[in-house]
């Protein structure tokens, strides 16, 4: 294990180098680089607002980018943070003393109320410029308002909660119209619904929340000085519209559960975090004399939604009776809290002040801090100075904090975009479980780190805890890159050596045979694992000697199977005589060259399975690279066993129709020695056509022969056209089948006749059998009696024969009579020949001299002419133009000669009277007559008529335009 380690700092020297350089430079350990190109962002970022009020800001409220700001006494401003250069002011047209309170903007940003310090309190909607009175809420001093979120529009707020400074609280609701904006007051109702109260009495309402869970439970939060309520109930589904009155009247005989604190500062303030828009909160921040209570609400609780609460104190620099906290706001992972002269941020995660802002004094006490909860800005102002604070990145240390919680899921979670830190918190966890002994999730986190891995590897090896050192070596590996060839390697071999050193502890103790199996069970997953393929199929060679140095043979065969090393596998099997194990894998993985290997070994101790195999891989496997075990096998093996062999031999023949010569003769060759009656079925089926067998004749004519098979001789020598020796050798087994070998040269009388001599012959002068000599004449009608006399013996009279020599002449008479009739017969076909010829000569035709040509229409007596028994009539150059192009080839170029010939015979002569017989002046000289041209010229261009004849029939699909004048055609259409 210590060299395999020693290999492995090896293979990891020069990267380990690097990083021991980068930490000379001040570069983390981890070998990530930490180094920033410049100042980061703060997460509190301050920003002035360009704004110079022209009187005192008395409060400002914001809320989805609306800015509403009271100035001095009698104005108000109001901004639309989205179009800034676009300010609206209204007048409120007091002319009393009356000054603003505080003022109240919902969740849209709609509905504004205006709270005075006479006890008077004024609406105005974001879409009208008038502020109007209400009426019903006279003679109250408003200190909060619980607006409500689900039923609120930008008309209608829908039922809302009003909290006074004499702490009782009232339901009211607010709907402005165009129709009835001046003739109605815009409140609907004002109504109380439940009066708050500590030791003294009643207290005020400092702030108010509105809150919807599942299953329409509603949670209503109310704040005094030092008491926070809790009021729960559910609201009937429909119902809503009509307020929370049901709610309150639950408590109306106990007090609802509330949280006390004992100190106060005259007033409380709770701030709550809302992660998206429209989203109920998830947690809170209520600020109170005691400290900062900061908790998450979890709304499936059934009495209370405050969940996880803790009491942060206030840092001691903030005295409360000097400077306390005149506002607080909650972000995801601090709360703000603002003093007269500066801003405290505090993380909600440890308490500690992560942020600090002291303003100067030249701008004033600070007044008032809220936050837009739509879109997360935080706005501050004194009496002439406005600030806003964009929150960035807050969340980008939070996974330090984490971490130092011990909290490292939620630490990973935060930092999971940056590896660098993610290492330090993995690094920081690994050792943290280490130190717990939870080993196995140390060496989990550690394999993710970049610490050094002969330092991790040897932390394990010095605890003597191989499992987890097998852990960690095992998500090493897994995180290598395909790249790391050598370290993948070196693992391999590492973990390969640590399985088997355990599962050899473990197998002698029969105690442990659980892990054992759950061990076993692991090991084979890694060594089948696909990541892991490559590396082990590059380096089996060195796996195969680790399994056999710990004789695990079981592992090994796995091992091989799982490397398709099947060979390694099957010869295993055979070493230990398990052939049908053997054969089980050669069966189950179907791979022909390890059937041709281990055929040999395997037929010889299980044939019948060993061919069962063979023949279901069918036409896989090539059977001439199994008869050299079917040869040895044949050779030693009794007949029974050789009968495996002819079964195999036979399905190649007959069901995979082999044609290879090797494989038939190897059949001939088993027939021959062990199945005689199924050697000539063999050869029968075969047939007889040399071209179509497949086996070798010679080879198969010299095997029947050395084992006597002599009717199989006679059939080869049939095939190979070799009847004389066909007929030799069946005249000493069968006279009948010399007979049929005999008849087979049928194109060969004379073979035919020569080979019948033979048998009659033997027949004569062997068998000495005259009435078998006789039948051989019956057999044969190419011998006669006259052909077989000399083969008999000089004693022997003509009564053994007399017989055939009377068949012999009636014969004879029989075939003299037929061709006296065949003479007969051909005289009077002659004769009616020419008395056809002689009638035909006579035969006429009439034709009128209004007769017309069929092929031109003009007048037919006007030119030579040919009429047809159909009755068609042509002119003789009408009829050669429609003929000539059909004719063939040949037939043209005679055609033509012949019209030469005649034009040379029609020379003009000078004498007016033309001899007699002057169209056969020439014959003397070999030349043809006038008449004899015109007779061949006729029989070329007037064998039948052109519209009744074969010339019509045959036209029947050339097209009516020849294609190679279609063109011109065409153009003359045009």
């Amino acid at each position: 294990m210590a060299s395999i380690l020693d290999e492995y700092e090896d293979s990891l020297y020069r990267s380990a180098s690097v990083q021991q350089s980068r930490a000379s430079v001040g570069i983390p350990h981890s070998g990530y680089v930490n180094a920033r190109l410049e100042k980061e962002t703060p997460i509190f970022n301050k920003q002035r607002i360009d704004f110079a009020p022209p009187e005192k800001i008395n409060s400002l409220v914001v809320s989805s980018n609306q800015l509403c700001m009271s100035l001095g006494k009698d104005t108000l401003l109001r901004i639309d943070l989205g179009k800034p250069d676009e300010p609206n002011q209204v007048e409120l047209g007091r002319k009393d003393e009356a000054k603003v309170y505080k003022m109240f903007l919902d969740h849209t940003g709609s509905h504004l109320l205006i709270a005075l310090n006479t006890g008077e309190c004024l609406y105005l909607n974001r879409s009208v410029q008038k502020v109007r009175a209400l009426s019903r809420w006279k003679g109250h001093l408003i200190e909060s308002v619980g607006w409500n979120k689900f039923l609120g529009s930008e008309t209608n707020t829908g039922p809302i909660l009003v909290g006074t400074a004499q702490g009782q609280i009232y339901e009211a609701e607010i709907s402005v119209s165009e129709g009835s904006l001046f003739s109605t007051n815009p409140d609907q109702y004002f109504r109380q619904v439940y009066t708050l109260e500590e030791e003294s009495g009643p207290a005020p309402v400092c702030c108010l929340e509105i809150e919807r869970g599942v299953e329409g439970k509603f949670f209503i939060i109310a704040t005094t000085r030092k008491r926070l309520f809790q009021f729960v109930g559910k609201v009937p589904e429909g119902t809503e519209q009509q307020g929370f009155s049901s709610i309150f009247a639950m408590h109306a005989d106990h007090l609802p559960s509330f949280r006390e604190f004992p100190a106060n500062f005259g007033f409380s303030e709770i701030a709550f975090y809302t992660p998206k828009l429209r989203s109920n909160p998830r947690s809170f921040a209520w600020m109170m004399g005691n400290g900062v209570l900061y908790g998450t609400l979890d709304y499936s609780r059934p009495d209370s939604i405050l969940s996880d609460e803790r009491v942060w104190v206030y840092p001691s620099d903030i005295d409360i009776t000097v400077n306390k906290p005149i506002s607080i706001v909650l972000t995801q992972f601090h709360f703000l809290l603002l003093l007269p002269d500066r801003v405290k941020a505090v993380c909600t995660l440890n308490g500690q002040v992560v942020f600090q802002d002291l303003f100067l004094e030249k701008f004033g006490l600070l007044t008032r801090m809220i936050k837009d909860p739509t879109v997360q800005q935080i706005w501050i102002h004194t009496e002439k100075v406005v600030f806003r604070y964009h929150v960035q990145r807050e969340s980008r240390d939070v996974w330090k904090m984490y971490m130092n919680m011990n909290k490292f899921d939620l630490a990973k979670e935060y930092c999971k975009d940056r590896p660098e830190c993610l290492d330090i918190v993995l690094a920081k966890e690994a050792e943290h479980c280490f130190q717990n002994k939870r080993y196995l999730d140390s060496a989990k986190c550690y394999a993710l780190t970049q610490n050094y891995f002969e330092e991790i590897a040897l932390k394990f090896i010095e605890a003597k805890q191989e499992e987890a050192l097998m852990e960690f070596l095992i998500k090493k590996l897994s995180n290598l890159k395909p790249s790391e060839k050598t370290q993948t390697t070196l693992l391999t071999t590492w973990l390969t050596e640590l399985y088997l050193n355990w599962l050899g502890i473990l197998e002698g103790d029969p105690s442990q045979r659980n892990l054992y199996l759950d061990i076993r069970e692991k090991f084979r997953t890694f060594l089948s694992s696909p990541k892991n393929k490559d590396c082990l199929f590059n380096n089996r060679a060195s796996i195969y000697e680790l399994l056999a140095s710990h004789g695990d043979t079981e592992h090994m065969v796995y091992f091989a199977v799982i490397m398709q090393d099947y060979e390694r596998v099957v010869a295993h099997h055979c070493q230990h005589d398990e052939y049908d194990e053997a054969l089980n894998v050669l069966s189950r993985h179907r791979d022909e060259k390890l059937f041709y290997k281990f055929s040999p070994v395997l037929i010889q101790h299980i044939p019948k399975k060993v061919v069962d195999a063979w023949i279901s891989m069918g036409s896989r496997l090539d059977a001439r690279n199994l008869i050299p075990a079917l040869v040895n096998y044949s050779q030693s093996a009794s007949t029974q066993q050789i009968n495996e062999a002819i079964r195999y031999m036979e399905f190649c023949v007959y069901q995979l129709e082999e044609t290879q010569q090797a494989i038939h003769n190897y059949l001939l060759s088993l027939y021959a020695l062990c199945r005689p009656d199924s050697l000539l079925s063999y050869l029968e089926q075969a047939g007889t056509n040399p071209n179509r067998i497949h086996y070798d004749l010679k080879y198969a004519l010299r095997l029947c022969a050395e084992h006597g098979h002599h009717h199989a001789c006679v059939h080869i020598y049939k095939v190979m056209e070799l009847y004389e020796e066909a007929v030799d050798l069946a005249l000493q087994v069968d006279v009948d089948l010399a007979k049929s070998c005999a008849d087979l040269p049928e194109d060969d009388e004379e073979l035919r006749k020569k080979l019948w001599l033979k048998i009659a012959r033997h027949v004569v002068q062997e068998e000495k059998d005259v009435k078998k000599a006789m039948a051989c004449l019956s057999s044969c009608a190419l011998l006669k009696i006259e052909d077989v006399l000399p083969f008999f013996p000089d004693f022997v009279t003509i009564d053994h024969f007399k017989e055939a020599i009377c068949n012999s002449l009636e014969d004879y008479n029989k075939h003299i009579e037929e061709l006296k009739r065949e003479m007969e017969e051909a005289t009077q076909s002659a004769k009616r020949i020419r008395e056809d010829i002689q009638e035909m000569r006579n035969k006429y035709g009439s034709v009128e001299p209004q007769e017309k040509c069929a092929a031109c229409d003009f007048p037919l007596l006007n030119r030579p002419f040919y009429l047809f028994l159909c009755g068609h009539m042509f002119h003789y150059d009408c009829l050669l133009q429609a003929v000539f192009p059909n004719l063939p080839a040949y037939k043209q170029a005679k055609l033509e000669d012949l019209q030469k010939k005649l034009a040379a015979t029609s020379q003009p002569s000078k004498s007016h009277h033309r001899p007699k017989d002057a169209d056969t002046i020439s014959l003397g000289k070999g030349q043809q007559s006038r008449e004899q041209i015109k007779a061949d010229i006729d029989d070329i261009v007037a064998a039948e008529c052109v519209y009744c004849g074969e010339l019509m029939i045959r036209s029947i699909d050339k097209p009516f335009i020849d294609p190679q004048k279609y063109e011109e055609e065409m153009q003359s259409w045009l």
